[in-house]
């Protein structure tokens, strides 16, 4: 990384941006291009790694991509502003880069706890997945993230209570 000022090393402090992210977005191998695609998601930390799970409808480019290379990067990003500086202008962000690998859950508990993490990263903490119509039509993804790295340009002044009052849940 070229500025290394904007650099966050801390595993936690990487997850902490990671789970204030909206959306991630998912980059895979496509035939001829790169695919990308923005996902709802979930995360944990397990054995001192971050695992994401995101669902999906049971058929479609995404899944054929990813069953033919499962091998992923993962983007997520919390854009704060634009500003002028003594230089021009920045913007003001926090983001995180991830490597890893997909592979689609087929344990029914696993697939519960997958989306359950993805509803309550949502503020919907007791959603009765049990009785949820779409569990059939639907399957559940999981990346192990064996590479992450996070970047910032925050104010001096902006402490972690004004980054999570900007972005609104």
């Amino acid at each position: 990384m070229r500025r290394k000022d904007r650099d966050v090393e801390n595993r936690d402090e990487i997850y902490d941006i990671l789970k204030r992210c909206d959306t991630i977005k998912i980059a895979m191998h496509g035939d001829v291009y790169p695919y990308l695609v923005p996902v709802s998601f979930g995360a944990e930390i397990v054995k001192n790694k971050i695992v994401i799970y995101f669902h999906c409808a049971q058929q479609g480019a995404k899944l054929d991509l990813l069953r033919a290379n499962p091998h992923v990067c993962v983007e997520g990003e919390i854009f704060l502003q634009v500003e002028k500086t003594a230089h021009g202008i920045t913007a003001r962000y926090e983001s995180v880069i991830g490597f890893g690998k997909c592979t689609f859950v087929s344990d029914g508990e696993e697939i519960i706890h997958g989306l359950k993490l993805l509803t309550e990263h949502y503020g919907y903490n007791e959603y009765p997945l049990d009785r949820c119509a779409g569990l059939d039509h639907l399957l559940v993804g999981k990346i192990v993230l064996d590479e992450i790295s996070g970047k910032k340009n925050l104010p001096g002044s902006l402490t972690p209570a004004d980054r999570a009052a900007a972005v609104p849940r």
